[in-house]
């Protein structure tokens, strides 16, 4: 077995406000996802659930995971197979069910990642990296869910003026 990692994220609830959990409208879900040494991001739950839509929810928070962790195998397999890839963006979309009783699951994400490379390349070699990178995922491996990659077409960089 290899290595083991360990990762500690702290999380306040910062919104009792003066009732606490008095009722189902009476509290805030505002909170504070803090990581030693890194900038405090602000959390609330999803606009949908009573949360503050300037807060990060943890459904966003999660299929940004999602997203980074493919772009960062993505680079690796990309670097290693001699690609040089000069640009990376990915508007990817996650699709949870709420069931009547209020438990809910992620039924898909699909990552939409939009890749620049240096000087061209085949489309099926963009392809096989991204594969790579989704059997790499240590995110996508731990869900239940599909993890779709839809990439669009590489764009072959500009030379720079």
């Amino acid at each position: 077995m290899g290595p083991l990692h360990t990762y500690q994220v702290s999380v306040d609830w910062t919104g009792a406000g003066t009732k606490g959990t008095e009722s189902y409208t009476s509290y805030g879900r505002d909170h504070v996802v803090v990581i030693d040494g890194k900038p405090a991001l602000p959390g609330s739950a999803d606009p949908a659930f009573r949360g503050d839509e300037h807060g990060y929810s943890p459904e966003e928070l999660f299929v940004a995971a999602l997203a980074q962790c493919h772009m960062l195998w993505f680079l690796h397999r990309a670097a290693v197979a001699g690609v040089v890839v000069t640009g990376y963006s990915d508007r990817a979309t996650g699709t949870m069910r709420v069931e009547a009783a209020g438990v809910g699951q992620f039924t898909e994400v699909a990552l939409h990642p939009k890749v620049s490379v240096a000087e061209e390349i085949a489309q099926e070699t963009i392809a096989d990296l991204h594969q790579q990178a989704h059997d790499h995922c240590y995110i996508a491996r731990s869900v239940n869910f599909p993890v779709r990659c839809v990439p669009a077409t590489t764009q072959v960089a500009s030379p720079a003026p």
